[in-house]
């Protein structure tokens, strides 16, 4: 792997196109398209809610600058902040590795005393991930596991950031809000399945959980399908005295409907213990121990260790999806790539330190730049549209601009974008990140116009009733596909 912070070999070539944007700032258009100016009215917005940034991919002077220095909320398109430093600090081949170890060799196929599972911090770490490493456990000859399994997520601090953290939303048990760690097993969901027929609902969960049992206390209403959700109540966690818990559902659910849907509901320790339980006993496997918290000893030996994806294929998930939890969980990663003598205790400050210093080194000014997890699920970010679209320009220069690229919802085919200007000029021509808080929409990416030019595009609407700013946002973007 590269140095991080290697200054005798600047690439020039990089820091230059944000230089010649500011140089040129001034030829721009600062006044709206007339068709974005519109829309914006039409939905009772002000012009000075939108910021926006239209320039050429290779450098030039920007054909629309209107408050684009602004430190505005980006919501999810920080993450193309996010993936194309990893990329650039980590490289395309970057592989996270989970690990299972003991201080005790296997004795007649027993394994006693203590064994530690080790998070490597793998953002995707899912089920199957963990039943192939015990499945490997089990093909070295263990039957029988007589001891405690010790969860090691010392690699990021705090090892547990969850931990104390207030509600982002009203929703926070949805998937979306799920907090990293180091060892966090398929984001700690519960996958549900809920059909219903006249009389009753049917409900499937994922993955078998030992002990774990749902109760669907659904009454049945008769209401759209796709308002499923409009009369559910949060679900109760029931404990009880025989070690079992039991999930109610609760609230109302429509008739002859089907759906999915996927919640943190479980401690996470409790999760990964109940998991093992059912999966061991699966393989015909006994265990007697628990699942705790604590720190592998330095004599430990590695019984197994995973391999995850690479960084190239988890930048396609992270961007075209927006999964917060594996953002989140690379902007952590991020911050274990600081030098040692430059560390400082918390994981969060040094993935801080480590973007920042990448925009330095690239000649992209960091004031009003503000990172707090990385994804854009946040109150806090910031960051201006020169400062992301000079990043934009960067990337397009980057020796992983396809593995970057392709991370990118494509317009009117997949992703976010998958439903939006399906009869525009832009329709398959251009890839485009979406972001949406309550607060703030935007767009960012890169747009081949009619007369195959290259433009980058970022625009950030920032006011109570962004939501209703979506349309002038696409109105921006057939503006440039249609080369007006």
């Amino acid at each position: 792997m590269k140095k991080q912070f290697d200054m005798t070999k600047p690439r020039k070539f990089f820091w230059f196109p944000a230089l010649l944007l500011a140089a040129c700032a001034s030829y721009a258009q600062s006044i709206l398209p007339e068709i974005v100016s519109a829309t914006l009215r039409n939905t009772g917005l002000a012009e000075t809610s939108l910021s926006a940034l239209v320039l050429p991919i290779q450098g030039g002077a920007p054909r629309l600058a209107h408050l684009e220095q602004r430190a505005m909320a980006p919501a999810s398109t920080m993450k193309l902040a996010t993936t194309l430093v990893a990329l650039e600090e980590l490289g395309p081949t970057f592989r996270w590795h989970t690990e299972l170890l003991s201080q005790n060799r296997i004795d007649a196929a027993t394994l006693r005393g203590t064994l530690y599972l080790r998070g490597g911090g793998e953002p995707n770490l899912n089920w199957d991930g963990l039943r192939a490493m015990f499945r490997s456990l089990h093909a070295q000859g263990v039957a029988h596991i007589e001891a405690d399994i010790v969860l090691d997520r010392s690699l990021y601090q705090p090892a547990r950031p969850d931990v104390g953290v207030p509600d982002f939303d009203e929703a926070p048990k949805a998937y979306y809000n799920v907090i990293p760690d180091a060892l966090v097993l398929n984001g700690n969901v519960i996958e549900f399945s809920l059909e219903s027929n006249g009389q009753k609902t049917l409900v499937r969960t994922q993955p078998p959980l030992a002990g774990v049992l749902i109760d669907a206390a659904l009454s049945l209403k008769d209401m759209p399908c796709d308002t499923w959700d409009d009369d559910w109540d949060a679900p109760l966690v029931q404990p009880s005295s025989n070690s079992n818990i039991t999930v109610v559902l609760r609230g109302a659910f429509p008739r002859n409907c089907k759906t999915r849907t996927r919640l943190s509901l479980l401690d996470r320790n409790l999760y990964i213990e109940r998991f093992l339980q059912a999966f061991w006993q699966e393989l015909g496997g006994t265990w007697k121990g628990r699942v705790k918290d604590g720190l592998t000893p330095p004599d430990a030996l590695l019984l197994v260790e995973r391999n995850s994806d690479t960084l190239a294929d988890l930048v396609k998930p992270i961007n075209k999806a927006s999964d917060n939890l594996m953002a989140r969980t690379l902007y952590l990663t991020l911050g274990t790539q600081l030098p040692k003598e430059g560390r400082q205790d918390s994981t969060f400050l040094n993935a801080n330190a480590t973007i920042h210093h990448w925009f330095n080194k690239n000649g992209i000014a960091t004031e009003g730049l503000v990172m707090e997890n990385g994804s854009g699920l946040s109150r806090l970010e910031r960051i201006s549209a020169r400062q992301l679209a000079s990043l934009l320009q960067l990337g397009a220069r980057s020796n992983w601009y396809a593995e970057f690229a392709s991370s990118f919802p494509i317009v009117a085919i997949d992703g976010a974008m998958r439903k939006r200007l399906r009869d525009s000029a832009a329709a398959g021509r251009a890839r485009i990140k979406t972001g949406t808080l309550r607060d703030a929409v935007a767009v960012a990416g890169y747009v081949r116009d009619v007369r195959n030019q290259d433009w980058v595009v970022v625009a950030f609407i920032n006011d109570p009733q962004a939501s209703k700013g979506r349309p002038a946002l696409d109105a921006l973007i057939d503006w440039v596909a249609s080369g007006r």
